[in-house]
């Protein structure tokens, strides 16, 4: 079996957990399939250990063989990034711009800086002596959130619109920013960029302005072909090119790739699907939108299968995992402070829900673009007391994401009951 067959299989997989979810467990369906991929894991990392399952050693070969650089972070990330994008609400995204700004920027930034230095002390002091750079790299892959499982609970319970929008907005940009952050940090760790901050800042804003400025080339030219293209399937391909063709050009050209699909994709979203149904009416657009929210869907359950396969081939230690469980705090005391300290200026400005800190905290869940640049690390280069750099960065990645995802995601719902409730208090009175 190679690595293509094994993936039709957790396709097939992903949907049957989604299925079975509706009648069984009835989760929300990003935190079912993420349960059922570290069942799947442990049973299988059982069967291997334990057993010495050939087909189970046979899955874990053929997982070792995927190039999980290129199958997530070159390739299924810009259709992660643009069918989330698509979804954002521009008018109301605009409500809120210097908020969610200052957050994306802001907050990823002081998130990275303060768990790569936390983690380094706290390594240290556990006789775990992992470089600074490293803990930097680690901090700047935990700190981008994902949006999918959180929105998802959000929408169903019809949270206000400005901690949607505050949740939504700043999970999709700092998707962009981090992983610029990360691959800035990466060039410093392993491609011997120099360490001086003109230099840093260099490859940043090169990084970050170049593909921003591509998303809108490619938006411009979308909307051009979208609104004058008279076959509805001709329409639908043409947002298959651009997380496609488009995030690969970006890649090529060494800018942000996830930046530009986020930003074609809000442009697209907005202004071209609002063009296009006044020509050709909403039937003419309905369908782009629930292609592009069932792949969305679906790729995210897809990506959990993977990176819950990956965890098979690699040596677990209870050192490890206990590295892994000391990082859940950490991560959340970093998520606090960081979205925490610019609220003491936005709130004399503007009235909050009183919630909002503790919902962006607790609801900041980390998934599978944490996991994706985790797995990007190279293998077999670094070693830290005898563990690989990256089966470490990995193995702590993947214990503070299934926290995140299963108990903050399973427990997120009272604080947005809280915040239902004080807006219709607000509204009452």
């Amino acid at each position: 079996m190679n690595a293509w067959y094994l993936i039709c299989f957790l396709s097939a997989l992903a949907v049957f957990i989604a299925f079975t979810n509706q009648y069984v467990l009835k989760m929300q369906t990003t935190i079912a399939i993420t349960t059922g991929s570290v069942v799947i894991s442990l049973l299988l990392i059982l069967a291997v250990k334990m057993l010495g399952d050939q087909t189970a050693l046979f899955i874990t070969q053929v997982v070792a063989g995927i190039d999980f650089n290129q199958l997530l972070l070159k390739g299924m990330l810009g259709f992660l990034l643009f069918a989330g994008a698509l979804e954002i609400d521009l008018t109301a995204l605009r409500k809120q711009r210097w908020e969610i700004t200052i957050l994306v920027l802001f907050s990823t930034l002081v998130s990275t800086l303060i768990v790569g230095y936390l983690s380094f002390y706290i390594f240290g002091m556990l006789n775990f002596p992992v470089p600074l750079i490293y803990c930097l790299l680690f901090g700047a892959l935990i700190s981008p959130t994902d949006p999918i499982a959180v929105l998802a609970i959000i929408k169903q319970m019809s949270a206000p619109q400005g901690i949607s929008i505050q949740v939504e907005g700043e999970s999709l940009f700092n998707d962009g920013v981090g992983l610029v952050i990360f691959t800035t940090i990466f060039s410093v760790a392993f491609y011997g960029t120099e360490a001086h901050f003109v230099d840093v800042a260099e490859l940043f804003l090169v990084d970050a302005i170049g593909g921003i400025v591509f998303g809108l080339v490619i938006a411009v030219v979308g909307h051009f072909v979208i609104i004058n293209c008279k076959d509805i399937n001709i329409r639908l391909l043409v947002t298959l090119t651009i997380p496609s063709a488009g995030f690969a050009l970006a890649n090529i050209w060494e800018i942000s790739g996830a930046l530009a699909m986020v930003t074609s994709g809000i442009l697209l979203g907005n202004i071209t699907r609002q063009k296009a149904i006044k020509r050709r009416g909403p039937d003419g657009t309905r369908y782009v939108k629930d292609f592009w929210h069932a792949t969305d869907s679906f790729l995210n359950a897809l990506l959990f299968l993977i990176i819950g396969m990956l965890i098979v081939t690699m040596p677990f230690s209870w050192e490890v995992i206990g590295l892994g469980l000391i990082m859940i705090p950490v991560v959340l005391f970093a998520r606090f402070i960081s979205v925490g300290s610019p609220y003491l200026i936005f709130k004399r400005f503007r009235h909050y829900d009183k919630h909002s800190i503790k919902i962006l905290t607790w609801g900041g869940l980390r998934g599978g673009l944490a996991l994706a640049m985790a797995a990007a690390i190279p293998s077999g280069e670094i070693m830290i007391k005898g563990f690989d750099l990256h089966d470490l960065i990995v193995i702590i990645t993947y214990v503070v994401v299934i926290f995140s995802i299963i108990v903050q995601g399973l427990t997120i719902s009272p604080l947005i009951q809280r915040s239902i409730e004080a807006a219709k208090h607000k509204t009452d009175n």
